[in-house]
């Protein structure tokens, strides 16, 4: 599969990047991308969650009432659940919301969400470039040439770029990656996957199913 690369100035370079079709083009496994996104959207989730059950609640242990003879019903402590301040019942309590997938299921998802991208021609390649100076215009610029502005648009670069990073900063519709961060759940979103040169290429050696490349994962 080949993408055209345009310059910063949204003007076709001549040049074409080739990428393989068992990254860019394959048939997209729905079912595989539903799991690796609920499995992102778990790993979210702190688990942290805690509510005192009666036992653990600060009150007194005695007998707050007589058994009988007081026509009210029975009761003991007052951290029971049914008085104000007692323990909760059935109250949430720290879990691990994590789900299990493995790498070459997460690899099929992304697969699958880049092919569904570039079948609907929301992929696009610019060269490679960088910011002298950390500013917001630059990046505005250089969307707008390439019709990108004013809508959600993921920059994934080939490695993290500080000045990159701090003039994108401030737009909202703008998400800069470097490749090996990227994930299903990220690339279904986009209306616009803005890759440079060298970053659809990474991206393709790093998923490519006949290498094995170690980098960290979302």
């Amino acid at each position: 599969m080949k993408f055209p690369v345009y310059s910063i100035t949204g003007q076709e370079t001549g040049r074409e990047v080739e990428v393989p079709d068992n990254v860019f083009s394959i048939e997209p496994n729905e079912h595989v991308m539903y799991l690796d996104i609920k499995r992102y959207l778990a790993s979210l989730h702190r688990g942290t969650h805690k509510t005192k059950t009666r036992g653990e609640v600060q009150g007194s242990t005695r007998k707050i009432r007589p058994q009988k003879h007081t026509g009210q019903a029975r009761a003991g402590q007052r951290t029971s659940p049914i008085f104000r301040g007692g323990g909760r019942v059935f109250g949430p309590q720290p879990r691990d919301y994590s789900i299990k997938l493995n790498k070459k299921m997460q690899n099929l998802a992304r697969r699958s969400a880049l092919s569904a991208q570039a079948a609907n021609n929301a992929i696009k390649v610019v060269e490679d470039f960088s910011i002298e100076i950390p500013k917001t215009k630059e990046i505005i610029k250089i969307l707008e040439a390439l019709n990108a502005s004013k809508r959600f648009t993921l920059l994934v670069l080939p490695e993290p770029n500080r000045n990159i990073y701090l003039s994108a900063r401030n737009l909202p519709y703008v998400e800069v990656l470097p490749y090996y961060s990227l994930n299903t759940y990220i690339i279904v979103r986009p209306y616009t996957l803005l890759f440079t040169e060298k970053a659809i290429l990474k991206t393709a050696d790093w998923l490519s199913p006949s290498k094995s490349v170690s980098h960290e994962t979302a």
